[in-house]
């Protein structure tokens, strides 16, 4: 519970909605891109502060992809996306040579300090350039990042060690399209907070983080990104088929209990994490639940707990026939079938937070060579 109680903390307390850390690749950039699309789509955004927030990331998700995916710290790649009061936010973290950085830094400043009529014009100097055609870029993409939202950005450099440092690119934009920074009346953006999300993510293999209420569309997104994470890594498709089965389970169950979106501001953010070690993966989730449901849940736990591999079946087997059309429609399959597909006891606890919620954490593994 310990890991689970400082990831919710942590989300909670810095806003943080979703976590991705990796190298950041073509196929993956589509379902980071839909998580947020979808999370937006019951928010006041309107259309001019989605295609700014959304070209931003895309431009994000580039930047960090052509100087990943040649490094040996590609997998130090971090994306994250926040939710405030004041808006959306898009921070992207990667691993640059130490050597890059006054480079990229005269780049960013260059930026900022231009007005968006400047902007606009530096950009259509940059394509007609043979700067941008002897060396693809130019920093073409930081310019269209500032071009189409409007504003200043946010960086920041954290020296990793000698030969490499740390560049994190932060964006916030409001509901109207306007893009904010932090300006000469606030203090400046400062990276650190980010480099100790992705070390403790590195530190506990976590790969993946949500935070949040998990609708239906949300968790469709969690799930394709994590399928094509085990196309990526080359996993067995036998075990590839039980992972994803696991979390489409694990996450219809935090549905289920979860009493909605005002108690898990105010008492416990949802939170759903995949961990990869040595091609065993790990899957947990934490989520509110009213305490009147804590004793049956429980009861069912230590049940399919009890049973080995053989008993799970046939158990299984008696779950579906006694299903009717007006019954629960999940009843126990649902933890029946995570176990199953585990192969492993179903590790629970259950945190109480006052006289109507406790947080309850639940850990399914999936390893390889399962019969």
């Amino acid at each position: 519970m310990e890991l689970t109680r400082s990831i919710r903390d942590k989300m909670m307390k810095e806003h943080l909605m979703f976590v991705y850390r990796g190298e950041v690749t073509s196929d993956n950039s589509v379902p980071l891109l839909m998580l947020l699309e979808k999370e937006m789509e019951n928010s006041e955004f309107g259309f001019v502060g989605r295609k700014r927030l959304f070209m931003f990331v895309i431009e994000s998700l580039q930047n960090v992809s052509r100087h990943s995916h040649k490094s040996m710290h590609s997998d130090m790649s971090l994306v994250v996306y926040s939710k405030t009061d004041n808006g959306y936010t898009v921070t992207t973290g990667n691993v640059l040579p130490s050597t890059a950085v006054d480079e990229l830094k005269v780049k960013l400043e260059e930026i900022n300090n231009l007005e968006t009529k400047e902007i606009r014009n530096l950009y259509r100097q940059v394509l007609n350039s043979a700067e941008f055609s002897s060396k693809g870029g130019a920093g073409l993409g930081l310019i269209e990042m500032a071009k189409k939202t409007g504003n200043k950005l946010d960086y920041d450099f954290v020296s990793i060690d000698n030969e490499y440092s740390y560049f994190i690119l932060s964006k916030t934009v409001d509901s109207s399209g306007v893009g904010m920074h932090h300006g000469e009346k606030v203090p400046p953006f400062k990276g650190k907070s980010v480099l100790h999300l992705e070390r403790l993510m590195a530190e506990n293999n976590i790969y993946l983080i949500w935070s949040g209420h998990i609708s239906v569309d949300v968790g469709k997104e969690v799930l394709s990104l994590t399928e094509t994470k085990l196309v990526e890594e080359d996993i067995e498709l036998s075990l590839r088929r039980r992972v994803f089965s696991i979390l489409v389970e694990i996450l219809e169950n935090v549905a289920k209990y979860s009493p909605g979106k005002e108690p898990e501001k105010q008492f416990g953010m949802a939170v759903a994490m995949v961990r990869l070690v040595d091609k065993v993966y790990t899957v947990t989730t934490g989520n509110l639940i009213l305490n009147s449901n804590v004793k049956e849940l429980q009861e069912k736990l230590d049940t399919i707990n009890r049973y080995d591999k053989k008993s799970l079946k046939e158990f299984f087997r008696k779950s579906i026939s006694r299903q009717t059309a007006s019954s629960d429609s999940t009843g126990n399959m649902g933890l029946i079938e995570m176990a199953r597909k585990s192969g492993s006891k179903l590790d629970y606890e259950f945190e109480k937070i006052n006289d109507l919620y406790s947080y309850f954490r639940l850990t399914v593994m999936a390893e390889d060579n399962i019969d």
